[in-house]
């Protein structure tokens, strides 16, 4: 593993361990912060407390309580847009070196950048599941039922200024006069497309997520503190088929010690400069098109 105090430095080497390689890549909160979505782990970051799968089913207060905040916060993250570092990746993309990409993001900013193989590990906002018959509605179609029910509930709540964590949880005091709303189809339980603490990731989908890691030549981990297995297992499967990893992450991670490489900086700075590094060595004919 290595550690230097100069980027151009770390960059270089970057570009060297990298360099004619096939990357997946993994990323996680972190590289969402300069969309204003703040990180979980980060070492600026408030210590927060995300709701747990069996608190959700469990218990109509916890329900009620995530239903008002996130009718608050959604909107929030639904207006974000990608950053320098989500366009850098889908630049990768475009030129061939990044051949897929797993995010434990819910907030969709690398398919709103123009990344084509995306695998949503851990489900996005967008959508929400009746955990009676399964159905699938958008968010904006819940939003629009929720706000029937709770007239100017979210206007109210937003004019105070809110805080919105990377699950789009909106921090609202008053949550008590909330109304949920069940499945229309079968009076279910609705849920967040989006999989919790204490669930489990769907098995065709990590499944898939290891399919792009085992086909490529190295991985490459931006913003996640790898804190939980849900993404820590992709370094250790790298790790243990003899792939590069490297770590681009603010603060060290679980995963250093399997790392070719950290660098410890924010992903936009770097994963932008690499991307132009790999553009400039293109040809007019395998340039990305504009």
């Amino acid at each position: 593993m290595s550690h230097s105090t100069s980027h151009d430095a770390e960059l270089e080497r970057l570009a060297a361990v990298l360099a004619d390689r096939r990357v997946a890549v993994l990323t996680g909160a972190g590289i969402s912060t300069d969309s204003g979505i703040p990180d979980y782990r980060g070492p600026d970051s408030p210590p927060r407390n995300p709701m747990t799968y069996q608190q959700f089913v469990g218990d109509s207060a916890f329900r009620q309580r995530y239903w008002a905040r996130n009718h608050v916060g959604w909107r929030r993250m639904d207006a974000a847009r990608p950053n320098r570092g989500h366009r850098a990746l889908a630049r990768l993309e475009r030129l061939g070196v990044v051949t897929g990409l797993i995010t434990q993001n819910v907030d969709l900013l690398h398919t709103k950048a123009g990344h084509r193989r995306v695998i949503d590990l851990h489900g996005t906002y967008a959508r929400v599941r009746c955990l009676g018959c399964s159905a699938l509605i958008s968010r904006m179609t819940l939003a629009d039922r929720l706000e029937v029910a709770n007239p100017g509930f979210a206007a109210a709540a937003t004019a105070t200024g809110i805080e919105v964590a990377p699950d789009a949880d909106a921090v609202v005091a008053d949550t008590a006069s909330f109304r949920m709303v069940d499945c229309a189809r079968c009076g279910g339980m609705l849920k967040p497309d989006i999989v919790y603490f204490g669930e489990n990731v769907p098995k065709d989908r990590v499944a898939a997520a290891f399919d792009l890691v085992d086909a490529a030549d190295a991985l490459l981990i931006a913003g996640s503190s790898l804190t939980v297995m849900s993404g820590l297992r992709f370094a250790r499967r790298a790790s243990a088929q003899g792939l590069p990893v490297v770590i681009v992450n603010r603060g060290r991670t679980r995963g250093d010690d399997l790392a070719t490489l950290t660098i410890d900086a924010g992903c936009s700075e770097i994963l932008e400069s690499l991307a132009q590094r790999y553009a400039s060595k293109t040809t007019p004919l395998a340039a990305e098109p504009q």
